[in-house]
C-alpha cells in the first residue's frame, strides 16, 4: 500500500494556514471573534452530527462530518496559538505521546492478551498519569451526555470487577427500581420521584451495557422511530381534515396502532376512515 502521509501532511497543514488566514487582522470577521468558550457549542453540535453520520453509514456525509469537527479542532488550537498557550502541534504530539504511553503491549514489553486487558491496563495508567485526584471515577467527565456517562461509569467499574456476574441480576434490579419508582408516584413528594426514575433510567442503561447495546444508540433509534410513527400519524390526520391537538386520545391510538402493524388507515365508501 503506497504511503500517504507527506500528502496527509500537506493537506493538513493547508487547513491550517487556511484557518490563521482567517483568523488573521485581514481575515474573517466572524472567525475573528470566536473564542475557544464560544465555539463550544459547535464542537458538541458537529460532534453528535460525526456520529449521526457514521450511524447512517453514508460514506460521503460521514466525511463532510469529519472535516468538520476537524476545522473546530484546527480552529481551537488556533485560538489557543494566539494566546500564547499552545498550538496545533503540541497537541498532536501531546496525543501521540499519550497513545504510545498507554499502549506498552504495542511499544514496549508488556503483554495483554486480549481486549479486556487492554482496557485494564489504560485505566491503570491513566490513574497513575493524574496528579489531582487518583480515585479510580475520576477521570469520569461531567459534560458527557446523561446515558453516556451511566454507561461509561459502569463499564469501568465492570473493568475493576465491580459488576453483576448474571443478566438475571441486573434484570431483577430493573424490577426493583421500577417498584421503587411507583411507590415514589405514590408518595407524591417530587424530589423522592426524581431520585427513584434516576435510579430505574440508571437500571436501564445497566441493562443495555449488560446486553452489549449502547444506550445512548437505543434511545436515539428508538426516538427516531417514534419520530416516524408520529409523522406518519399527523399526516393520516390531515388527510382527514384533522389537526393536531383537536383530535381525541382514542382516535389517534387507533391509527397509532394501525402503523405499528403496518397497516395503512384507508377510506371507506362514506369517506370516513377505517383501519383495516
Amino acid at each position: 500500500m503506497p504511503d500517504h502521509r507527506s500528502e496527509i501532511s500537506d493537506q493538513f497543514g493547508k487547513l491550517c494556514d487556511i484557518v490563521a488566514k482567517l483568523r488573521a487582522p485581514t481575515g474573517c470577521p466572524w472567525d475573528r471573534e470566536q473564542t475557544n468558550e464560544s465555539l463550544l457549542p459547535a464542537l458538541i453540535e458537529e460532534a453528535y452530527e460525526v456520529a449521526e453520520a457514521a450511524r447512517t453509514q453514508d460514506d460521503a456525509h460521514f466525511r463532510e462530518e469529519l472535516g468538520d469537527l476537524l476545522l473546530l479542532i484546527v480552529m481551537h488550537a488556533q485560538i489557543a496559538c494566539e494566546t500564547g498557550c499552545f498550538d496545533i502541534d503540541a497537541v498532536i504530539s501531546d496525543v501521540s505521546d499519550k497513545l504510545v504511553r498507554r499502549h506498552p503491549h504495542v511499544f514496549g514489553t508488556s503483554n495483554a492478551r486480549d481486549s479486556g486487558a487492554v482496557l485494564k491496563q489504560w485505566e491503570a495508567i491513566k490513574r497513575e498519569e493524574k496528579k489531582t485526584d487518583s480515585r479510580y471515577l475520576a477521570s469520569l467527565p461531567k459534560a458527557l451526555p446523561a446515558l453516556v456517562r451511566a454507561q461509561k461509569a459502569q463499564s469501568k467499574a465492570a473493568r475493576v470487577n465491580f459488576d453483576w456476574t448474571e443478566l438475571r441480576g441486573v434484570m431483577a434490579k430493573v424490577e426493583e427500581e421500577l417498584h421503587e419508582a411507583k411507590k415514589a408516584i405514590q408518595s407524591q413528594r417530587q424530589e423522592r420521584i426524581e431520585d427513584e426514575i434516576g435510579d430505574l433510567l440508571f437500571a436501564i442503561v445497566n441493562l443495555a451495557r449488560k446486553c452489549k447495546i449502547d444506550a445512548e444508540s437505543a434511545l436515539q433509534s428508538a426516538t427516531d422511530k417514534f419520530v416516524g410513527r408520529f409523522n406518519r400519524l399527523e399526516d393520516e390526520l390531515k388527510t382527514r381534515g384533522r389537526e393536531l391537538g383537536d383530535v381525541e386520545l382514542a382516535e389517534m391510538d387507533a391509527i397509532w396502532d394501525a402503523i405499528k402493524n403496518d397497516k395503512a388507515p384507508i377510506a371507506n365508501e362514506q369517506g370516513m376512515t377505517k383501519l383495516e
